[in-house]
């Protein structure tokens, strides 16, 4: 029965009113974290993360031990041992270098032509949905935002599977594979439906071509003519691959790690990743940064100006523009200090795709903030350590020069961390045996009951 518009008014009032007790309930002294030693975010007092797993999927290093202290050095990242700089300079004028680079994740060595050319056979022919998949579930009710989108259709693929609850490697790595070919389209066609209902415009839906790469067949799916350059594929081929994987320590990562310890099923655990993806502290970083750099444009009347540049990046971290957080989105990271390997690779192709696109000018702001930056960083947070850009600085400059709407900023990191999650996962069940429970300190007080007449 619907509920008249005065009825709506009051239950909004009423929760208003509940939302105050939720926050007064829930607020405690912070001190307490100091004072128990309680690892906040998993992570040390100088930020180190918490030790909690084990891995050989991925490596991310950023110091170097010298007479037993660690000297900041520049980032590297390891996939299966190998160094993500050398398997770039390996790929240079090859196709289908983020399906090796799965193959290289899942199975933990480089394949080889016979077997490479195999497993890109398998991937195309799972490269399809269910018979009315898009029409029953991503055609209806599309979500607003595409990370709900994928959920929901990759909750729905569980109906669709004969055999879901098996988590016998094979059948994980079927649906995995399954996942990672299929992905793409969902999100494709998730942000195809959302234009069609929301904003009114022609319905697109495009079937991938067997014979192109997974970014090949993003751009011929995703445009509405369905051309791209050579350079524009080679360059979303390598953001899939330096954003394929980033250790266990990663949060949609660890989420994969903790929900498949439970043993629950593929489409669970992939679920629970994306809507921790989902989050602008995670995957929806690169996005804040382009709202950051339509704000600079917007407000710095001469971008060649340094000086009119810092000023304002003063004021941003000042909590005087921008967003009021204080923060310059896309600097600083975790882990690597001197420099992240995967900003350092994607400035790389930034620039040569600035190049083909006439916007010279446009890179040139984003190499002089991520300088300028540092330095104000440096200065008004009074910092002792190098800062360094990390990959959602160029990541969003680099899918905006591709065409890609922003929209489908974090749906790309899904397609392309996927064969992480799925490493990790088979990993978590071959190696597993507990399931994961962290303890948390209780800091409230006891209370007698009181009946409900005396309160």
């Amino acid at each position: 029965m619907a509920i008249s518009e005065r009825e709506k008014k009051i239950r909004d009032i009423r929760l208003e009113e509940l939302a105050k007790y939720c926050l007064i309930s829930s607020e405690f002294d912070l001190n307490l974290y100091t004072e128990y030693d309680v690892k906040r975010g998993l992570r040390e007092s100088d930020g180190k993360g918490v030790l909690t797993g084990l891995t050989e999927i991925s490596d991310v290093v950023a110091f170097r031990t010298e007479k037993g202290k660690k000297i900041p050095a520049d980032g590297e990242l390891y996939f299966q041992g190998y160094n993500v700089m050398d398997l770039k300079d390996g790929f240079a004028g090859r196709r289908f270098n983020y399906e090796e680079t799965v193959y290289l994740l899942l199975f933990g060595a480089l394949p080889n032509r016979q077997q490479l050319d195999s497993f890109l056979e398998l991937l195309a022919q799972y490269r399809e949905l269910p018979n009315k998949f898009v029409r029953d579930v991503i055609m209806k009710a599309p979500s607003e935002n595409l990370m709900n989108a994928l959920q929901r259709s990759v909750l729905t693929l569980y109906s669709y599977d004969e055999n879901p609850d098996d988590i016998s490697i094979p059948n994980v790595l079927r649906q995995s594979l399954s996942l990672i070919a299929t992905l793409p389209l969902i999100s494709v066609y998730a942000y195809h439906a959302h234009k069609h209902y929301h904003d009114d415009e022609s319905l697109l839906i495009r079937y991938p071509d067997p014979k192109l790469s997974t970014a090949e067949n993003i751009l011929r799916t995703l445009r509405e003519d369905g051309q791209y350059t050579e350079l524009e594929a080679r360059v979303l081929d390598i953001a899939l691959v330096i954003h394929a994987e980033h250790g266990g320590g990663n949060n949609s990562t660890f989420t994969t790690h903790v929900v498949s310890s439970t043993e629950t099923d593929t489409y669970s655990a992939v679920s629970a990743s994306l809507g921790s993806l989902k989050g602008p502290k995670h995957g929806g970083a690169n996005l804040k940064v382009e709202q950051m750099f339509s704000d600079i444009r917007e407000h710095v009347s001469d971008w060649e100006n340094e000086a009119q540049l810092a000023d304002y990046l003063r004021k941003i971290i000042r909590k005087e523009a921008f967003d009021g957080r204080g923060l310059i989105y896309g600097m600083g990271h975790a882990v690597y200090t001197l420099s992240d390997p995967r900003a350092v690779i994607l400035k790389e192709y930034a620039r040569s795709l600035s190049e083909e696109k006439g916007l010279i000018k446009e890179f040139k702001l984003y190499e002089d903030v991520e300088r300028l930056a540092r330095e104000v960083l440096t200065s008004e947070k009074n910092l002792h350590k190098p800062i360094c850009c990390n990959v959602d600085f160029y990541s969003g400059f680099v899918y905006s020069m591709l065409g890609i709407p922003r929209e489908m900023f974090t749906p790309i990191f899904a397609i392309s961390r996927i064969a992480g999650w799925s490493a990790h996962r088979m990993e978590e069940l071959v190696n597993g045996g507990k399931i994961i429970r962290p303890a948390y300190k209780y800091v409230g007080h006891h209370m007698p009951y009181l009946p409900l007449e005396k309160r």
